[in-house]
């Protein structure tokens, strides 16, 4: 048998939590064709076929099955022995995949990822900016920060909870001079509205007070967006009322620019998690950047921070 290369092992590892040749390629940033060689003299060395592939299928064979637990339980050995041997240097290197959504990445997490580079000079950081749910395993991607209102459907993900975000309503300083005070949900009808999202004519805010008490009210937002920067802006120049995650206005509320619509009502609370994929193995860099999120931005987010959003 021709001596083992465990580069052979580590591609095959990725080409089945990949789910195909194409995606482990690319996430590896290597021609596929190469990693299908290597594949191929995997098997060739084991006398084994381990992937049945044609033009249209990719399936992992009973006996690449066997052979995928035992190689991944290789590659992370590896990682840990490589790992041990950094903390005893006090050298943490390498680089983190992290996904979040636009709104997270303008207003929470842009300052703490700076902190966390400065403090770490052998780390990077790749950074997937997007509002869409990002299939973590076939991204490649180490941590995604997600905001939801209900539970995550990806339970075989390893799912931490950073902080309950509160969301208010906010008008512009002098916006009620102009277009009447809101004393009160029923006020709020005829208001011009600014909406997060951008497909749906149509919206609703979904208000409840501390008593409990709930109430919906349609609007037709003036604008609809998916940048909640473009959304505060429009706000601050008096177009109309926009629920936002309360801790995105701080700053110009802070400020004078920005006032809370109806302080004893909330347009609802949703979840902030952080999230990654749940294997063994996890790079210090990845562990540390977790750990960094957990301890600077639950505070932040939920705001009972002193930090203000620079965004």
């Amino acid at each position: 048998m021709a001596a083992t290369d465990l580069n052979d092992y580590f591609y095959f590892v990725h080409v089945v939590e990949k789910g195909g040749f194409s995606a482990a390629a690319q996430a590896l940033g290597m021609p596929k064709s190469r990693l299908s060689r290597h594949i191929a003299a995997l098997e060739a060395r084991l006398d084994t076929r381990l992937i049945q592939r044609t033009t249209r299928q990719f399936k992992v064979t009973d006996i690449g099955e066997v052979f995928y637990q035992h190689a991944r339980a290789l590659i992370d050995e590896m990682e840990n022995a490589e790992a041990a041997v950094k903390r005893k240097k006090n050298t943490l290197s390498g680089n983190v995949t992290l996904s979040c959504s636009v709104g997270v990445a303008q207003f929470a997490i842009k300052e703490i990822l700076a902190r966390f580079l400065s403090d770490h000079p052998l780390v990077t950081v790749s950074q997937q900016v997007t509002n869409q749910n990002v299939d973590l395993v076939a991204s490649g991607v180490d941590l995604s920060i997600r905001g939801h209102a209900g539970p995550l459907p990806d339970s075989a993900l390893v799912q931490r909870k950073i902080a309950t975000v509160e969301w208010n309503l906010f008008c512009a300083v002098g916006y009620q001079d102009v277009h009447g005070a809101i004393d009160g949900p029923d006020n709020l009808a005829d208001q011009p509205s600014l909406a997060l999202g951008w497909q749906a004519p149509r919206g609703t805010w979904s208000l409840e007070n501390f008593q409990g008490e709930r109430v919906e009210i349609d609007i037709t937002p003036r604008l609809k967006s998916e940048d909640m920067a473009t959304l505060k802006e429009a706000a601050i120049q008096g177009l109309g009322i926009v629920a936002l995650p309360a801790y995105t206005c701080r700053r110009e509320v802070h400020g004078g620019r920005l006032e809370r619509v109806l302080n004893d009502w909330h347009a609802g609370v949703a979840q902030l998690s952080l999230v990654q994929p749940s294997r063994r193995g996890v790079s210090p860099p990845v562990e540390a950047l977790r750990d960094y999120i957990l301890a600077e931005l639950p505070d932040f987010v939920a705001g009972t921070g002193s930090s203000t959003p620079t965004g």
